[in-house]
């Protein structure tokens, strides 16, 4: 377009500033919308790969089936002689039972509830598949009848009034624990209360119950791991003697329930978009509508810049452009108030102990949202554009 056309389409716009106002508002909702949840959807990928690492691809997860949260059904059990069977499987290097308990954490009159895991640190196998380090101390021993902490209980008011450091004696299920280490921020507020001790300690904290595994972590052959499953399901058929079909566990690779995790927050962050992609297709409409009521009004105008040479090109590039600045503007504002709400979300989600959920930002959201919000204006405008073209210009004269 020539310098002259853009101007004159710019103050067209800016004559009928309301209604070009409304325009931008109806496709910004929308772009702000998708921008929001995408981000949001971006973060929580981002969290996967940060939580999953290569070591995590050589694990396989074997769980008794329960109607309740792992640790507190005790009617489905995992145990040694499972494990047993588990460890003797083709393809199994290696593997390692996971006790999760409910456990009571005292602080003189504060009282928390949280969970408790106890594995063994000869075979820390739930710990590589998890993909998270120290942040102070050492890591659990055998030996050792001492606690490693999730990353709050160094943070004043996080779970105690008080916070923890090495060496000072935490109250567990009423037994006094000193502190061996603190993991890393995991950025879940859960995950960042968890407790870490061994084995044989959590069968002391808990020498009035008769405790199963909750989980077995298997390190496996990786260059067929769908056998190495089918094998770890039969010899537990075997172990449990269950028919097929009937089994009361499952056995599920850590990269299967990662994708598992992956495909329903992709159908949760779809559904989400496709509304808001509704939205889009509605202020599409309306700026449809506004384009043809803009030629109706200007179709006189149009008959003049036609009788002094105006070709139907140059008509038809005039109202494209109108519809496309409506969409690059509405894009570029709905990107910023995306953009707004998602990093306030995130330094509140953060406060809050839920980091995990926070957004992640991408130069390739900021302009994909752009141009598809230019792209929406410029597919609104092309059929009144058209017709625009197409006006006779002595008909367009004579046009009251």
């Amino acid at each position: 377009m020539k310098k002259q056309a853009i101007k004159y389409s710019l103050n067209n716009l800016k004559q009928r500033k309301t209604r070009s106002l409304f325009t931008i508002i109806s496709i910004l909702v929308g772009i702000t919308t998708i921008f929001i949840f995408i981000s949001f959807g971006l973060g929580l990928y981002s969290y996967v790969q940060e939580m999953t690492s290569s070591s995590s691809a050589n694990k396989i997860i074997i769980q008794a089936k329960g109607m309740s949260i792992v640790g507190m059904d005790t009617t489905f059990k995992l145990t040694d002689d499972d494990l047993k069977a588990i460890e003797k499987t083709a393809g199994v290097y290696e593997a390692s039972g996971i006790y999760f308990k409910t456990a009571e954490v005292k602080q003189g009159k504060e009282l928390f509830y949280t969970m408790i895991i106890g594995y063994d640190p000869k075979k820390p196998l739930i710990i590589d598949t998890y993909n998270f380090g120290i942040e102070q101390g050492r890591e659990l021993k055998s030996e050792d009848n001492s606690v490693v902490l999730g990353y709050n209980y160094q943070i004043k008011d996080k779970i105690f009034s008080k916070p923890y450091s090495l060496g000072n004696k935490i109250e567990i299920q009423g037994t006094k624990v000193k502190i061996t280490g603190f993991y890393e921020k995991l950025g879940s507020a859960p995950d960042d209360a968890q407790i870490y001790v061994t084995n044989d300690f959590i069968k002391k904290l808990y020498s009035n119950e008769t405790l199963s595994y909750s989980w077995i972590v298997a390190k496996v052959d990786t260059s067929d791991i769908d056998k190495v499953v089918k094998n770890v399901e039969n010899n537990l058929r075997k172990q449990r003697n269950l028919e097929k079909g009937k089994e009361d566990f499952f056995v599920q690779s850590f990269s299967d329930m990662m994708e598992t995790y992956m495909n329903i927050l992709n159908m949760i962050i779809g559904f989400v978009i496709l509304i808001a992609l509704i939205s889009v297709l509605v202020s599409g409409i309306n700026t449809s509508s506004t384009m043809i009521t803009s030629v109706l009004e200007r179709k006189k105008e149009i008959g003049i810049m036609k009788s002094i040479g105006a070709k139907n090109s140059n008509i038809l590039s005039i109202f494209l452009f109108e519809s496309s600045f409506l969409g690059f503007i509405a894009g570029c504002l709905g990107v910023f108030f995306g953009w707004l709400i998602s990093l306030t979300g995130g330094i509140i989600l953060d406060k809050l102990d839920y980091g995990f959920l926070s957004p992640s930002f991408s130069i390739w959201l900021f302009l994909g949202c752009i141009v598809f919000a230019t792209l929406t204006g410029a597919i609104s405008g092309v059929a009144p554009a058209i017709n625009a073209s197409k006006v006779n210009p002595v008909e367009a004269l004579r046009y009251e």
